[in-house]
């Protein structure tokens, strides 16, 4: 409606430019600067704890995890960010060059109720892509750090870097040298003590092959 709007009035790109805006509203607001920043990406480094990963996720999951906020999304709104959710995930295989993505889940996101036998074959899909690598951290191989939430390593274009920290009531996006430094060691920490990619690649077929 904005470009039909746009060009009826002559605004020369004036309105359509209102579309940003209406995009924006599609997240929450503590999420918005994170998703214009994953937008403009070209790696991803990205370690979650509880929940998986945002592009990972099948639209039953993302609906179940957004349908049951508190305190409750209306439906219209449940639905624009379970929409908003699934564009994100043209990241995984759209953009020219391609997005270096790298992800490690630990064990417990896998062994989740919400956690279908299709999201567990969304994740083996999605391992295959050759610009993602998908890890698991075991139960047994988990040090402290992995424990504290998750975290999200971004750099764009222009080399800039950026650390991603989500928790329940407040979430930060930061570019200090500081915070992007510790960051990334505990990310490449996480890293070498999780399983490889076709180890990791097993067991998520071992789960699917015992839940047929």
């Amino acid at each position: 409606m904005l470009d039909v709007a746009d060009e009826l009035c002559g605004a020369e790109g004036m309105l359509s430019a209102a579309k940003e805006f209406l995009n924006r509203e599609r997240f929450p607001a503590r999420a918005q600067d994170f998703m214009e920043r994953e937008r403009e990406a070209t790696s991803i480094w990205w370690y979650e704890v509880a929940l998986v990963p945002g592009l990972l996720q099948t639209k039953g999951y993302a609906r179940a995890l957004i349908d049951s906020r508190i305190p409750p999304l209306d439906e219209e709104t449940v639905g624009e960010r379970v929409a908003a959710r699934m564009e994100r995930q043209a990241i995984l295989t759209e953009r020219k060059p391609p997005v270096g993505l790298s992800f490690v889940v630990y064990e417990a996101v896998l062994r989740a109720p919400q956690v279908d036998t299709e999201q567990l074959r969304r994740l083996l899909e999605v391992a295959r892509l050759r610009n993602v690598v998908l890890q698991v951290l075991p139960f047994e191989r988990a040090v402290s750090d992995a424990l504290l939430g998750p975290m999200v390593l971004l750099e764009t274009r222009d080399h800039e870097r950026f650390a991603f920290t989500e928790g329940p009531f407040a979430s930060e996006l930061s570019a200090d040298p500081g915070v992007v430094s510790r960051i990334t060691e505990r990310l490449s920490m996480i890293r070498t003590q999780a399983l490889g990619p076709d180890e990791s690649a097993r067991l998520i077929e071992r789960m699917v092959d015992s839940r047929e």
